[in-house]
């Protein structure tokens, strides 16, 4: 089964051709990095309007890299949630256009279970059941994933996101919108140990959380090295910063596999192409004899190859949608569309 997949969620316009939910025919990411950098961060109306001008030409040259055209693909899948409400509309409208005019079924995909599903394209012979950490700019879930299109949240954050967590304290160390990457580099060339960053807990929810002190601890401790005249190590700072983060969400997850009893580890958003997180990552696994599996780095951001290799599985599910899908901004995870009042 061939299908076309579209992914607007944010500030990438993304089109694949995803065969049987594993194959990769191909795949055509436009990024708006480069102009949303100037404002240090996602601008939602600019990201909209951007999606509006490239995503004919971004689809089209998914289907020509396949050599596949709108008659030869079997069904088009786009993503409906969550996300920037107009980002997503773009894609959204977009897609039901193309159902309507070639008679294909329309498969809505959720944007987190896209991320998920970034595994299967990486590894052939992953399949549920297995815990999932999901660490990207806007979520940080452990999820337990008992089938294809069925999943249990564990643990979430209750504030900021991890991959938000790293750009607000890059942009305080100094670096540009997306900071993630930054602060990545600036770890490798730093140790840890000079700063004492806090490990916030959640009261009650263990597997839960919380960033936003941490990042604030960052930013305070720039700032007071800044009014009092003291040189801030940025590298040795960053480290501690990444380390942190790598050791929470580590620790966090080992916390979730033991009370699960789950053995099968698989980690995915745009966070894990963090190399301090894949390092923490597989030596937990490898101490505690666990399968480690992570999305190719190219497979880490957002991208419209994992929203087609979901919705091969949602299809086989049932999962069709009508010309009044609309777009959510805010969805959880393990809510099926079926339940999803319109």
């Amino acid at each position: 089964m061939k299908i076309l997949a579209i992914e607007s969620s944010c500030d990438e316009t993304a089109a694949a051709v995803i065969e049987d939910g594993r194959i990769i025919r191909s795949s055509v990411i436009d990024s708006q990095v480069e102009e949303h950098k100037l404002y240090g961060g996602v601008v939602p109306e600019i990201a909209s309007r951007r999606h509006a001008e490239n995503i004919c030409a971004v689809v089209q040259k998914a289907l020509e890299d396949a050599q596949e055209t709108f008659q030869s693909i079997d069904a088009i899948a786009v993503t409906y949630a969550p996300g920037l409400i107009g980002a997503l509309l773009v894609g959204l409208n977009y897609a039901k256009g193309v159902a309507l005019a070639s008679g294909k079924p329309l498969i809505p995909v959720h944007h987190i279970r896209g991320h998920i599903a970034a595994n299967y394209l990486t590894h052939p012979d992953l399949k549920p059941p297995f815990l999932c950490l999901v660490v990207s700019g806007g979520h940080s879930h452990i999820i337990k994933v008992n089938d294809y299109t069925k999943f249990e949240i564990l643990g979430r954050t209750r504030d900021d996101a991890a991959g938000e967590a790293f750009d607000k304290a890059a942009r305080v160390l100094g670096f540009t919108y997306p900071g993630g990457i930054f602060i990545d580099k600036a770890a490798q060339q730093g140790v840890r140990g000079q700063y004492k960053l806090p490990k916030p807990r959640v009261n009650g929810a263990e597997l839960d959380f919380s960033f936003s002190g941490l990042k604030t601890a960052v930013i305070n401790i720039s700032h007071h090295a800044q009014q009092k005249g003291e040189e801030l190590n940025v590298n040795n700072l960053a480290a501690d910063f990444q380390g942190t983060v790598a050791d929470i969400l580590t620790d966090h997850l080992m916390r979730a596999a033991e009370q699960s009893h789950s053995d099968k580890i698989v980690v995915a958003g745009g966070v894990s192409a963090n190399s301090g997180l894949r390092s923490a990552l597989e030596k937990a696994c490898a101490q505690r004899g666990y399968q480690l599996y992570m999305p190719k780095l190219s497979l880490c951001g957002d991208n419209a190859a994992m929203i087609g290799s979901q919705a091969y599985y949602e299809y086989l599910a049932g999962a069709r949608a009508d010309l009044s899908l609309n777009g959510v901004a805010s969805m959880p995870v393990d809510q099926a569309f079926a339940d999803l009042q319109i």
